[in-house]
């Protein structure tokens, strides 16, 4: 990036330039949209608004749960839809904070997600685990307080995941991922190690600065669900553009035709993206916007 903040590209050569006229933006919340006291600038809210009234999709392409949505979704400008839990659920934010409604499950399955508790437990002694259910968040006595929210259960995760677990009422609510924790390894070491354990059975990655791993269904990615919905709306990758941080953006960033890298992104993350735009603090993904949005009004 030039000091003077406009956009350059990043090592990848480019696939294709950035479109004058889009028709979604997809990014990446923490770390990415959402400054590191996570809150959304006036700037950025404003470059939203702006996007959306000149016709582009927004969408919101997160690892949190769907009761995380709340610091965005007064700024989504009439769509209100959001990708959560790195692509296991899409979301309805039009009733406002709390009243959130799911419109596409792509869950992870109980047998498979046993499974990998029992690989991981075997390849990373010491792992703790919490099992994320579109009710809310279950965790092992072990797994630390990573989240902003107590487990609304504690026990075991071969207890967690039992078809009787307290009732059907929890049984019967659908994983969204499985989100693992070690003590000692290191973030990127213990990715690599689970992946290489897992296999194909399950995808696996990370946004935590810490060791923990978020695990869904083995198709499951922000990338994949993105794809999804754009289908859907008869939108091409080369008509996407996606901004992201961390190695749970990667797949996204490679997916879409024209694609950003914060200045604050990890390493490896700069590999998947065709540009580079500033830090989340600096308003790095309202710059691009704002840029595209010139581009299309003198076109």
């Amino acid at each position: 990036m030039r000091d003077d903040g406009a956009v350059t590209s990043s090592t990848p050569g480019p696939r294709i330039p950035a479109p004058s006229a889009p028709r979604l933006i997809a990014t990446d919340l923490d770390g990415t949209l959402l400054r590191d006291d996570k809150t959304v600038s006036p700037r950025t809210v404003a470059a939203l608004a702006a996007a959306e009234e000149a016709g582009i999709e927004v969408f919101f392409v997160t690892g949190r749960p769907a009761r995380w949505m709340d610091v965005v979704s007064d700024h989504v400008h009439g769509h209100g839809l959001a990708i959560c839990g790195n692509g296991a659920a899409v979301v309805d934010l039009h009733g406002g904070p709390g009243q959130h409604r799911f419109v596409k499950i792509r869950e992870l399955a109980v047998p498979d997600t046993l499974e990998v508790v029992r690989i991981l437990r075997a390849a990373a002694p010491g792992t703790s685990f919490a099992v994320e259910r579109t009710g809310g968040l279950h965790h092992e006595p072990t797994y630390p307080p990573l989240h902003v929210e107590p487990g609304e259960s504690v026990a075991p995760a071969e207890k967690l995941l039992a078809e009787d677990f307290e009732g059907s009422d929890v049984a019967g609510q659908p994983v969204l991922k499985l989100l693992a924790y070690h003590p000692e390894l290191g973030p990127d070491a213990f990715l690599a190690l689970a992946r290489t354990a897992v296999g194909d059975l399950a995808a696996i990655t990370r946004s935590s600065p810490s060791a923990l791993l978020e695990i869904s269904a083995r198709t499951v990615s922000k990338a994949s669900t993105l794809e999804l919905c754009c289908q859907e709306r008869g939108i091409s990758p080369a008509e996407v553009v996606a901004f992201g941080d961390m190695p749970n953006d990667m797949e996204m960033l490679a997916w879409a035709g024209t694609s950003y890298a914060m200045g604050n992104a990890h390493p490896d993350v700069l590999t998947a993206a065709t540009g580079v735009t500033g830090t989340n603090n600096e308003d790095g993904v309202a710059r691009v916007i704002e840029e595209l949005l010139a581009a299309r009004a003198t076109a």
